[in-house]
């Protein structure tokens, strides 16, 4: 359940949370064109709040629209500005912040090329996505029986609404079956991401990782892995992988913005290493949010202090 909080950014002004309504025939709700992202503010050592790679996730907004042939009527520093008003107004210390574009009523059919594009932006309270019991032991995660749309399937390099159909039906499905997370294959049965989150794998002190070319999203949370574990002097290298590896490393972990970094202890009935969160996951859970609070070595370009 989502904790209610008192503005919704909507088109450039605020309206109050009960007021932020869409008509029914809003061709997003139809038909899925629709951009979004999932971005976290949080509280730095210092006690003021700070949204984290908040320039990066506008980007990539303005990315998704492209990609759909959407035309933002906002510029990106009025969307970056746009969510930092959010946090203001509704006095958040902490949250999770959730710009998305989507195509009003108007014309129906597939083309509705004169829709408006509307924007809005909603902030509220949320806590690990995969539960803080996930983040201290792990999760179990099966692989789905739905595959992962391929390349030129779906556009993998947007963040559009209509792509995570695909991934509610794996998630209710791993669900269903006693499990917290589904894992996607690709059409060739290669390992891609989670259900909503890209996923990393360790093995014998090496991290790998699909590479960027697979069909899934250039996580914001996958790059700042790669840059800490680079820091780290961890070596991450981008490879296929396959699902029998999953089985067989000693660590795996999920990242994502909702999920922040959440380790894997089973997959499909067997235990992953230890059966807990291992030595190297820890390292990098630590180390990223410490980034995200300001602490240890800074990276002040990932912060917009609110």
């Amino acid at each position: 359940m989502v904790d209610k909080v008192e503005k919704i950014w909507l088109d450039g002004s605020f309206v109050n949370w009960d007021d932020a309504k869409v008509h029914v025939l809003t061709h997003t709700l139809h038909y899925g064109l629709g951009v979004f992202e999932g971005i976290r503010c949080y509280k730095l050592g210092s006690g003021k709040s700070a949204i984290f790679r908040l320039r990066e996730h506008v980007e990539r907004l303005f990315d998704s629209a492209h990609i759909c042939t959407m035309k933002l009527e906002q510029s990106p520093e009025q969307v970056a500005q746009a969510c930092l008003e959010t946090v203001r107004v509704n006095r958040l210390e902490e949250c999770y912040l959730r710009p998305l574009a989507f195509l009003g009523d108007g014309a129906m059919g597939l083309g509705a090329t004169e829709n408006r594009t509307h924007l809005t932006v909603v902030a509220w309270k949320w806590g690990a996505y995969l539960g803080d019991e996930g983040l201290k032991k792990g999760i179990r995660a099966k692989v789905s029986s739905f595959t992962r749309p391929g390349v030129n399937a779906v556009m993998a390099k947007g963040k559009v609404v209509g792509h995570y159909v695909n991934s509610i039906l794996a998630k209710r499905e791993a669900m269903a079956a006693g499990y917290q997370e589904a894992i996607m294959l690709d059409g060739q049965g290669y390992v891609c991401e989670a259900s909503g989150e890209n996923i990393f794998m360790v093995k014998k002190g090496r991290i790998y990782t699909p590479a960027l070319g697979a069909a899934i999203l250039g996580g914001i949370t996958r790059d700042s892995v790669m840059t800490l574990c680079q820091e780290l002097g961890l070596p991450v290298v981008e490879r296929p992988i396959t699902r029998d590896e999953l089985y067989i490393a000693d660590e795996i972990f999920m990242c994502g913005t909702a999920a922040e970094l959440t380790p894997v202890r089973e997959i499909d009935d067997r235990t992953i290493g230890a059966g807990s969160r291992g030595a190297i996951t820890v390292k990098v859970l630590k180390r990223y949010f410490e980034a995200g609070r300001g602490e240890g070595k800074a990276y002040p370009e990932w912060l917009s202090v609110v």
